[in-house]
Parts: C-alpha cells; structure tokens; sequence
C-alpha cells in the first residue's frame, strides 16, 4: 500500500496529521525550507516532534529544499546533521550541490529529489537516482500516461502529489515571485504573484491562479502503478484542513467508503473556489478565472469540484 504523507507546520497539525492517519509528515525547520513563513521547527521542537511520531510509527521527512548559497553551506549542513541525530527518516533537497554535501557529511542519510528538481521522465529519475537520491517527487505537471510510464522503469521510490496548492510556474520553480513581490520562491518566500488579478485585451480577472489539486478519486490507481508516496500539501495551512484532508484521503486509501459529509468537509476545509484534476486527466477546468469571486465562497461537497472541463460530470470517460 501506497504511503500517506502529510504536510507539517508545527506540532498541532503534526498531532493532527497523526490522529488522522499519516503515515509520514514532512515539515522544515526555521532555514532552507521552502515554506519560510510556516511556523517550522526549532531545534528543540524537531526533537521533540520526531518522538511523538515515532510513538506512532510516523515518519518525520524534513524539507531543506530551498536553492542554497556557498556561504549557507555550512550552516545547512549543521541543519541536516541536528535533524538526522534527531531522527528524521530522509531530507527533501532541491539544490544538488547540497544533495552530494549531505551524502559525503552523512553517508546513510535519505535523500528525496523535491519537485522542484522537475524529474518528469524515467531518465530524469535514473538520473537522480545515479546522485544518490532514495526517492523522487515528480513534478506536478505530469499526465496519468506519463506517471504510469516513469513508474514502469523507475529506479527510485517514486511521490506524487495529490492535494493542494499548485503553482503556475513549473513545479514551483517561480521567478515572477521575484521580479513582481522582491521575494524569491526558491528561497522560500513566495509572494504569491499568481493569484492577484490581470487585465488583459479581453479579460481580466485571476488569469494566472490555478485551482488546488484532488486526486482522492484516483489514489486507489497510483497505488496499483506503483507509486510509494502520495503528498498531501499545506504547510502553511492550520490543524483543521491537516485533520479533514487526511482522514479522507486514509479512509480512502484503506478501501473504505467515503461518505459524501466527510468528502464535503475535505473540500471545504479550504478552496480556492472549487478543485481540479487537470494534469492528471487532462481535461478538467484548472483556472480560477472561470468562476465568479473565486475566493468568495464555498464548495459545496463534490458539485463543485472534479468536474470534467469536457462533458461537466463528475464521472466520464476522460477521467478513465
């Protein structure tokens, strides 16, 4: 059975994620995390996390997965060495200089390759596999034919998202952050550039903000190809969204029936004006634009969400 990751902000939604039924979270610490302005871990509080969760047979994968400058260097290496001493399962690193510093500083350490890393081939995996990496997100952007196939010659673990925010820019790997809000998404400080509002000549609105992911109909799918991990995200979003999204996802993952109430109450949790499954399908309605005020409002359960850009439904023949 495929892994439930959870993402982790801070101790309540790791608790949080616990009681749901994680398998594994992921979360940073106060440097080199991608999500800097997450609450994230101090030193003491990454101890203090992984024991709980050991406690349960939970994992603790920690993200240092921002682009690393020579003079960080040293001080991320001293976060991955505290962070292994403490007990964190693998390190997700977007920055392969520091991915071969951590190999020859800690040799045994688990290394994931972050989407950000933009593995959307068998041979880009095989290619970070050769680098020393355990494991590979692949980029978001991949259709259910382009995963199947990575997974038919993968010589890595393989994660892919399945809930969440998804960025514009290619697999979060955003410049106009940069050039529009002076905060580099690299960095870690995404300024969110992708969901103001734009005119163009003949619209305006959100034109650049797509809705977030779900791909809960479809788990039972990635799991037969193969895939070890699948990625819930929200770091940055509190105990109650943790709590909604991976109890659904679980009682799915385990072969269980999911009432409509409790799919409502993951929908709701917290939308973006309805969600998508666009890349992964290839045919549903993944742009904001297309609704009215859509950060006003509610989903209401599955009528909004999932459904078809082509036919409208909910269940179709695209949808496989």
């Amino acid at each position: 059975m495929s892994e439930l990751l959870a993402p982790c902000g801070n101790m309540k939604t790791l608790k949080a994620a616990v009681s749901a039924g994680a398998d594994a979270v992921y979360s940073g610490t106060q440097k080199f995390s991608a999500r800097a302005f997450a609450d994230n871990f101090s030193a003491d509080e990454l101890f203090a996390a992984v024991a709980y969760a050991a406690k349960f047979g939970v994992k603790i994968y920690l993200a240092v997965n921002t682009l690393i400058t020579d003079r960080e260097m040293k001080e991320a290496l001293e976060v991955v060495m505290l962070a292994h001493n403490a007990g964190v399962a693998a390190f997700i690193v977007q920055d392969a200089g520091l991915a071969a510093e951590i190999k020859k500083a800690v040799p045994d350490a688990a290394l994931h390759a972050s989407t950000q890393m933009t593995a959307r081939t068998a041979k880009d995996v095989t290619a970070l596999a050769n680098m020393g990496f355990k494991r590979v997100v692949l980029a978001r952007e991949l259709s259910r034919e382009q995963i199947r196939a990575i997974a038919q010659n993968a010589d890595a673990e393989l994660e892919v998202f399945v809930h969440g925010a998804l960025c514009s820019s290619y697999s979060g790997q955003c410049l106009m952050s940069s050039f529009i809000g002076g905060r580099s998404a690299n960095r870690g400080k995404c300024a969110a550039p992708c969901r103001l509002t734009y005119k163009g000549e003949k619209k305006s609105g959100t034109l650049l903000s797509l809705r977030d992911l779900c791909l809960i109909d479809y788990i039972g799918e990635l799991a037969d190809m193969g895939i070890t991990s699948l990625k819930i995200e929200g770091r940055m979003k509190g105990e109650d969204y943790v709590r909604a999204v991976v109890g659904a996802y679980r009682t799915v993952l385990d072969g269980e029936k999911l009432s409509e109430q409790k799919r409502a109450k993951m929908l709701n949790v917290f939308n973006r004006g309805g969600y998508t499954d666009g890349y992964y399908t290839n045919c549903g309605e993944m742009y904001t634009s297309a609704l009215k005020n859509p950060y006003k409002g509610k989903a209401s359960g599955k009528s909004q969400a999932l459904r078809c850009g082509k036919c409208k439904t909910h269940t179709c023949k695209h949808k496989g």
